[in-house]
């Protein structure tokens, strides 16, 4: 099995090379990339992937982060120039965590009638920024996510999607979905973990504040990208990121009430594959990160979080069912029908 991830990033240098490295020992065999115009040294972190043979890098100039377009065209690459059996889509914040075995091991483990699986997001939160390397200061989970569409937190469940490779696969905006001919969903079974590390210091979120998402005239921005883009304009990004940094009288109380979680795995998988130099390498010789079955606990407490995405599963269904019914009637209308009406 061939498993290919795609990665769409701007200016990530902070956590690119982490993202890259862990996935190759975590069971990706090799990374599309597109990169976005990055100017803090992102580009230079693919190309040193791609000149060891485990990156395919494609560059896009463009101000206005067409991100379901682009990552639809690397799914398709990944299949038709790359031999891949399953792909991956990620950002660069995020980190698939395989709940026992590599991802390839997983991703085997699926039916073969089905096509399509997704990963729950689990939402790591900001801690003041001490200058330090992210995995080392953001060990504190959100254990008690938002329903998407809730005001009180921009932290909110969702899914990210796998699929088998196909040529024809469309990839929906954020990764949430995949659609081709013939890939069945399977519901309601999150095998994988999105570990997301969205805000890791004010530096970091000026560089994400100058992405083109608010540039795409097709796009619907997010919440928290609107208030984002208002404090970067305004000035505002120590005081924005200080709002949502928690701090330890803010963490003991999370503890104590079960909002928060203290959770460690990344920054232990990092640890063992980072260099003394601070860089990571890529799996050489096929070593993999070890991922142990979790706990009883552990995965009664997954279980309830993750039983949300149910609810936004039956959503995303509907959607489904709202778009093949307008491919059909626009078959329709530009079928016999059509015709017979200009007639």
């Amino acid at each position: 099995m061939k498993v290919v991830m795609t990665l769409l990033a701007r200016n990530e240098a902070d956590i690119v090379d982490a993202q890259l490295a862990y996935h190759l020992h975590a069971g990706v065999d090799h990374v599309i990339a597109t990169d976005n115009a990055s100017t803090d040294g992102t580009t230079e972190i693919f190309e040193r992937y791609e000149r060891a043979g485990y990156l395919h890098l494609l560059r896009e100039s463009a101000d206005d982060m067409r991100q379901d377009e682009w990552v639809t065209r690397m799914a398709r690459v990944a299949a038709t120039d790359h031999g891949a059996d399953w792909v991956v889509h990620a950002d660069a914040d995020e980190f698939w965590w395989p709940r026992g075995g590599s991802l390839k091991d997983v991703l085997a483990s699926v039916p073969a009638r089905y096509g399509v699986v997704r990963g729950c997001w689990r939402h790591f939160l900001p801690r003041p920024d001490d200058g330090g390397f992210f995995a080392e200061r953001m060990t504190v989970r959100l254990a008690t996510p938002a329903h998407p569409g809730a005001k009180e937190t921009i932290f909110h469940a969702h899914q990210k999607v796998a699929h088998r490779a196909h040529p024809e696969v469309e990839i929906e905006a954020g990764n949430h979905n995949a659609q081709a001919p013939g890939l069945r969903s399977l519901r309601a079974w999150h095998p994988l973990e999105v570990l997301h590390f969205s805000f890791r210091s004010a530096a970091q979120l000026g560089r994400k504040a100058q992405g083109g998402w608010l540039r795409n005239r097709g796009y619907e921005p997010t919440e928290h990208q609107i208030l984002l883009d208002e404090a970067a304009r305004a000035g505002r990004l120590d005081d924005f990121y200080g709002a949502f940094a928690i701090d330890d009288d803010a963490l003991a109380r999370g503890l104590a009430d079960g909002t928060l979680a203290l959770d460690t795995r990344l920054r232990d998988a990092l640890r063992a594959i980072r260099r003394d130099d601070g860089a990571f390498a890529p799996a050489a010789g096929g070593q993999l990160l070890d991922f142990p079955r979790p706990k009883t606990e552990d995965d009664a407490a997954y279980a309830a979080e993750a039983s949300v995405l149910v609810e936004i599963d039956g959503v995303v269904r509907a959607e489904e069912r709202v778009r093949a019914l307008e491919r059909r009637l626009d078959a329709l209308e530009r079928g016999p029908l059509r015709r017979l009406a200009r007639r």
